[in-house]
């Protein structure tokens, strides 16, 4: 009886992402045997449906082809994102990215808030700068494929550092844009929010043609600071989205992320917390819009390891065409953490049959004294109120428009930078407009 294994043959990106790595890992900054234990988890294969936690997203299947790495931006590809700054409206400090790129002349590095430091991730790697040592405090699990895929390619990226007690006065901006046709880019954002610091940090995502992204971001939150993240990701048709937040949160801290995902052909946000200190809050919101053949996935793990911590989690999904929904939630509550609060709700609103929402919330539960539930739903348009609006000579269209604006208006009040949820409230009703 034979007991050889039996192993599937590579595919056209497995084959490719082994012959890049070999080519590039020599000349990229970091730790070598890090990048090379990394690629090991990957060596032998892309995670498929028969991996549990990407059952639902088959990253084997979808992603068929490895884009190559990303070239340094060329200087017609930096003014261009340059001239599209006037797009980013927000007041904020920016730091930009191109084709994953951290560039210096186009961001407002010299005009940072007071308090706030900004290195980047390529200099931090070559100089073993300081800050880069909180990096892997966040509860990233490194055999995750996505995060051994970016610890493996990345390139650059930034660390910023919130001295303690600072209340930074403007937002943060991470503006992501990708140029050109046809790279991978790989990123990397460290985030050090010292004792009783306070800021706000927003991610936007964005470019045409056809690209591969992966980024992680790690937030340090210590004792008492107070962060809010907003995320949007509005790339192209073409790109498929690969992004990982984790966060260490120490006590009494207060943590509030809105993300809100309206592009890519496929995009997985994936988003692992530790409640590592007590009394702290989280709240975590989150929107997706798909149309066509859209496929956007929300997978997220919190884990209380601390006492008396409360968090909220809300997801809402709107589809279209044929498009797909996914969102697998789970709350752990460890045995020491008593008095814990948590709740997460998942509701899925289906605007035509040949859409698909998969959605399963867990609780795992270790203490006895603690409050937590979890929920899902999903469900058309309500004929009665559709029927309302349209005797009121409404059209079917924008009938649906006002309908999906009260049910994802919840989450885009979470946002509480009044220009910013306008801006995010306009590109809301463009997607309703095109639902593509």
């Amino acid at each position: 009886m034979s007991t050889a294994a039996v192993r599937p043959l590579k595919t056209a990106a497995e084959n490719a992402l082994a012959e890049q790595f070999t080519s590039a890992k020599g000349r990229l900054n970091g730790n070598l045997a890090a990048r090379e234990e990394a690629f090991g988890v990957v060596a032998d294969g892309l995670p498929s449906r028969r991996v549990e936690e990407w059952k639902y997203t088959d990253l084997r299947a979808l992603m068929r082809d490895a884009l190559p790495l990303a070239e340094l931006p060329t200087v017609g590809e930096i003014n261009s994102v340059r001239e599209q700054m006037a797009e980013h409206a927000v007041d904020s400090a920016r730091i930009v990215f191109v084709n994953g790129s951290l560039i210096e002349g186009v961001s407002d590095l010299g005009s940072l808030p007071a308090g706030v430091e900004a290195v980047s991730i390529a200099r931090a790697y070559a100089e073993n700068h300081p800050l880069i040592a909180r990096s892997g405090e966040a509860p990233i699990p490194p055999d995750n494929a996505a995060v051994a895929l970016n610890t493996a390619f990345v390139s650059d990226g930034v660390v910023l550092r919130v001295a303690a007690g600072t209340k930074v006065e403007r937002p943060l901006h991470l503006v992501f844009v990708q140029q050109g046709n046809g790279h991978a880019a790989y990123t990397r954002v460290v985030v050090v929010v010292e004792a009783g610091a306070q800021v706000e940090i927003i991610e936007t995502h964005s470019g045409e043609g056809s690209h591969q992204t992966n980024t992680v971001v790690e937030l340090v939150a210590d004792d008492n600071a107070d962060v809010t993240m907003v995320k949007l990701q509005a790339e192209s048709l073409g790109t498929q989205h690969l992004a990982t937040f984790g966060a260490k949160l120490g006590a009494e801290v207060k943590l509030k992320t809105v993300n809100i995902a309206r592009g890519a052909a496929m995009a997985r946000q994936q988003m692992f917390l530790t409640f590592a200190g007590d009394s702290t809050n989280a709240e975590l919101h989150g929107i997706s819009l798909s149309g066509g053949r859209r496929h956007l996935d929300t997978t997220m793990f919190v884990d209380h390891a601390a006492y008396g911590c409360e968090s909220r989690e809300t997801f809402k999904s709107v589809l279209d065409g044929e498009s797909r929904s996914v969102f697998q939630g789970k709350i752990l509550v460890r045995q020491n953490a008593q008095k814990t609060d948590g709740r997460m709700m998942m509701r899925a609103l289906m605007l035509s049959e040949g859409s698909e929402a998969d959605m399963k919330p867990e609780l795992e539960i270790y203490a006895d004294d603690v409050q937590c539930a979890h929920g899902a739903t999903c469900a058309a348009l309500d004929d009665e109120h559709l029927f309302y609006l349209r005797a009121r000579g409404i059209p079917k269209m924008e009938a649906e428009a006002i309908l999906v604006e009260a049910f994802v208006g919840e989450v885009l009040e979470a946002v509480d930078n009044e220009p910013l949820r306008e801006k995010l409230a306009i590109i809301t009703n463009e997607w309703l407009r095109t639902r593509d």
